[in-house]
């Protein structure tokens, strides 16, 4: 679901830059599937055994196969892109600490919320969080510079 904020244009852009306040938010919840998984591997060449091979994986600490940790990353671009702050929002940057495993199955919410807004640079910092039911899985922070609306 797009973000309901006054001054968000879903059809073309975002957010513009003079739209966003600190505190606004944004998520997107994705349960992750074999398939999922198996994709991932594919198209990133990440074929580490913990993701792909069970009989390996219950030799872990983990017991069975996890997601890779960028797949959860990759929500949180979902986020930025689709939603806050949107389609024209450009990543600068983001820094990640991976918390808690997710596995097949598990339903992954990953949210930003705007800390900072660098008008002069066109900058917003935003803190990135992806959890499980009440487990946080993944935090962090990131940067995205925004379009200004044009002048008139």
């Amino acid at each position: 679901m797009y973000s309901t904020h006054e001054g968000y244009n879903d059809s073309i852009h975002g957010y513009y830059l003079e739209d966003l306040a600190v505190g606004m938010s944004a998520s997107h919840a994705k349960t992750v599937t074999e398939t999922d998984v198996v994709m991932f591997a594919g198209l990133t060449g990440d074929y580490n055994p913990v993701h792909c091979n069970e009989v390996f994986a219950a030799g872990t600490p983990f017991k069975t196969r996890i997601a890779h940790g960028m797949f959860c990353a990759g929500l949180i671009s979902c986020v930025a892109g689709t939603r806050l702050p949107g389609p024209g929002a450009i990543y600068v940057d983001q820094q990640l600490r991976f918390k808690a495993p997710v596995r097949i199955g598990d339903t992954v919410t990953a949210t930003c919320t705007i800390q900072d807004i660098n008008v002069e640079r066109r900058r917003v910092v935003m803190s990135t969080v992806c959890t499980v039911g009440d487990t946080v899985v993944v935090e962090g922070n990131a940067t995205f510079m925004v379009s200004r609306r044009a002048k008139k």
